[in-house]
C-alpha cells in the first residue's frame, strides 16, 4: 500500500524535486552568491530526507482510513456500514456518506426482494394446497373404481402429478427450512416404508420389485425432510429402471458409526463424466435427455436439503451397470456443527 500511495503522490514528488533543482541552478548561476558545491549537495540531501520523512508521515496519517476499511472488507456482518472507520479528512467523511447511502439502498432493495419472494412463496403454497384438493378427490375415485379398465395406468399418472405438486410445496418451504426442522431418533424402516408405498402404483406399472434389507437401524434426522430426500432418490430409481427389474434398498453402519442408507437400481447408469454434476441445478445428463423426463431438480433439491440438515449424499455408477445412491445420516455430535 505504501508504494501505491507514493505512486499516487508522484506529481507532488516530481514538483518538489523540480523546484529543488531550479533553486540549485539559480544558486549556482547567481554570481552574487558564493555557494560551495558541497554545501549545495548537503542542503539537497537534507531536503530530500525531509521529503521522505514527510511522505512517510502523511502516508500513515492519510491512509489510516483506507487501512481500516480494508480490514473491514473481511467482515461478513450485515451491519458493516455501522462499522465504518472514523473519518479524519473531508474526503473520508464523503466516502463514509457514499458507503452508508449505498448500504441503505442495498438494504431497501434486499427487503423489497424478500417481500416479493415471500409473496411468491405464499402464492405457490396456496396454489399447491388448492391443487391437492382435486388430487385427493381423484385418488378417492381411483380407490373406488380399481376394477375399471386402465385404472392402474391412471393411478400411475396421478402419482407422477402428485409428486410434482408435492415437490413444488417443498420448494416453497425450502427458504424457511431452518425454522421447520426438528431432529428426532427414527427407525429407517419408518422412513423408507411410507415412501415405497407412495411409489407402489408407479412400480406396479413398470413391474418393478423393491427389496428391503437391514432397515432396523435408528438414525438422527428430521422425518419429513429426510423422507423428502429419499423420495427424490427413489423416484429417480423408479423413473430410470427398465421394466421387470429390482430396486435394492439396504442399510448398514460404517466404521465411523454413521448409518448409511443405500438405494441401488438396475437402470442404464450414469456416464463417468456426468457423475460430478448430477447434483447441479438443472443438470439432466445424457440419460435424462434420452428419457425426456428429467427436470434436473430432484437431485439438486435432495442435495440442498441434505446440506442443510447434515445428511451426506454420494453416488456411484457406471454406464450399463445401474446407479447406487448412498445417504449417510449424521451422528449426534455432528449437529453441533450443523446448527452453527
Amino acid at each position: 500500500m505504501f508504494w501505491a500511495y507514493v505512486n499516487d503522490m508522484k506529481s507532488w514528488v516530481f514538483y518538489f524535486i523540480a523546484a529543488l533543482g531550479a533553486a540549485d541552478v539559480l544558486l549556482w548561476l547567481d554570481a552574487g552568491l558564493a555557494v560551495e558545491l558541497s554545501s549545495l549537495l548537503y542542503m539537497n540531501a537534507l531536503l530530500l530526507i525531509a521529503l521522505a520523512l514527510f511522505i512517510i508521515w502523511r502516508y500513515r496519517r492519510e491512509t489510516a482510513y483506507s487501512r481500516q476499511l480494508v480490514r473491514l472488507e473481511g467482515e461478513a456482518a450485515a451491519d458493516w456500514h455501522e462499522l465504518l472507520p472514523e473519518a479524519k479528512f473531508k474526503r473520508d467523511e464523503q466516502m463514509n456518506q457514499v458507503l452508508q447511502a449505498a448500504a441503505a439502498s442495498m438494504a431497501a432493495q434486499l427487503n423489497e426482494l424478500r417481500q416479493q419472494n415471500l409473496i411468491q412463496a405464499d402464492y405457490t403454497a396456496a396454489w399447491v394446497h388448492e391443487a391437492k384438493a382435486p388430487l385427493t378427490a381423484i385418488r378417492l375415485l381411483i380407490d373406488s373404481n380399481r376394477s375399471a379398465p386402465g385404472m392402474q395406468r391412471i393411478e400411475a399418472e396421478w402419482l407422477r402429478l402428485f409428486l410434482l405438486v408435492d415437490q413444488q410445496l417443498y420448494i416453497s418451504r425450502l427458504s424457511s427450512l431452518e425454522a421447520d426442522y426438528a431432529v428426532d431418533s427414527l427407525m429407517l424402516k419408518d422412513v423408507v416404508a411410507p415412501e415405497v408405498r407412495e411409489l407402489m402404483a408407479w412400480c406396479r406399472e413398470k413391474d418393478l420389485e423393491i427389496e428391503l434389507d437391514g432397515l432396523d437401524i435408528n438414525v438422527l434426522s428430521d422425518k419429513k425432510w429426510g423422507r423428502f430426500v429419499l423420495r427424490q432418490i427413489l423416484s429417480n430409481a423408479v423413473k430410470y429402471s427398465p421394466e421387470g427389474r429390482t430396486i435394492h434398498i439396504s442399510a448398514r453402519t460404517d466404521s465411523t458409526g454413521h448409518s448409511i442408507l443405500r438405494v441401488q437400481d438396475e437402470g442404464p447408469g450414469i456416464p463417468e463424466h456426468d457423475l460430478p454434476r448430477i447434483f447441479d441445478k438443472g443438470f439432466t445428463g445424457g440419460t435424462g435427455r434420452l428419457h425426456n423426463a428429467a427436470t434436473g431438480l430432484g437431485l439438486y433439491l435432495a442435495k440442498t436439503v441434505s446440506d442443510k440438515i447434515g445428511i451426506t449424499l454420494s453416488a456411484d455408477s457406471r454406464t450399463g451397470h445401474g446407479t447406487t445412491m448412498e445417504i449417510a445420516f449424521p451422528l449426534e455430535n455432528d449437529f453441533d456443527h450443523i446448527r452453527k
